[in-house]
């Protein structure tokens, strides 16, 4: 396959995912409403400082929606038994895999700089480096993008199971990720626990990019978000690969 019909066919992928899956209801549950819900359970009605928190908000609403939407295009297309039509096209694994992550990616971009946006109306938010701000978005958006689609790899058509699976998943990493307390403030086990997380790395650049006093250097959580995309893709890719060769 040369490089054209590759592009055309991930583009095709992800034009299919956006117009058939984003206002699905799990999307739009565990997309939009679920992380307003913590933001609302954990802030509001505390003597809290809303911008010290802020850079936590935003990453945890990241993260919930870009992951939202991959966990539910395999299972349900394997239920609908549309997925062994799409193989069956001249488009390879790959243009599948990555067609699903884009389509989740940027639904994440969207809805977090809509919300970023919004939120500037009502607190008055520094922005340190808007450029640094934008990478970050979007870097989180691709590897929680990744990672949906890795939770909806295993083999099985019922997209409830999944949905159960990426809570399971999504929900210790939301409070292993230094959101409800800041990584500065963290040390021994918890700070290493915390470390584990990919989560932790794009509120450590929201912090960088918006306030200028991240954690570990800018560069550095680039460079793991880098690495935790190529470790999702791969083994979103194994898995996959491995359930064609077994028919499942």
């Amino acid at each position: 396959m040369d490089w054209r019909t590759f592009a055309r066919s991930i583009l095709i992928v992800t034009e299919k995912n956006m117009r058939i899956y984003y206002f699905k209801g799990p999307v739009m549950i565990f997309g939009l409403l679920f992380p307003l819900i913590m933001f609302f359970t954990f802030f509001i009605g505390r003597d809290l400082d809303l911008i010290l928190f802020y850079p936590g908000f935003l990453g945890m609403m990241l993260f919930f929606t870009a992951s939202s939407v991959g966990p539910l295009i395999t299972p349900w297309e394997k239920r609908e038994k549309t997925y062994e039509r799409l193989v069956s096209l001249p488009v390879i694994l790959e243009s599948i895999i990555i067609g699903d992550i884009l389509s989740g990616a940027v639904f994440g971009v969207g809805i977090t700089i809509i919300v970023f946006c919004l939120s500037t109306l009502l607190l008055p938010l520094p922005v340190a480096n808007a450029g640094l701000l934008l990478l970050s978005i979007v870097l989180g958006s691709i590897a929680f993008a990744a990672l949906g689609t890795l939770l909806s790899s295993p083999a099985t058509n019922n997209p409830s199971n999944i949905m159960m699976l990426s809570s399971l998943v999504r929900l210790p990493i939301i409070f292993i990720s230094g959101i409800f307390i800041p990584l500065s403030q963290l040390e021994g086990l918890s700070y290493l626990l915390t470390s584990a997380s990919p989560l932790t790395y794009i509120v450590d650049l929201f912090h960088a990019s918006l306030k200028g006093n991240a954690v570990y250097p800018a560069w550095f959580d680039i460079l793991v978000m880098v690495f935790v995309i190529l470790l999702f893709i791969g083994a979103a890719k194994a898995i996959q690969k491995r359930n064609l060769m077994k028919g499942i």
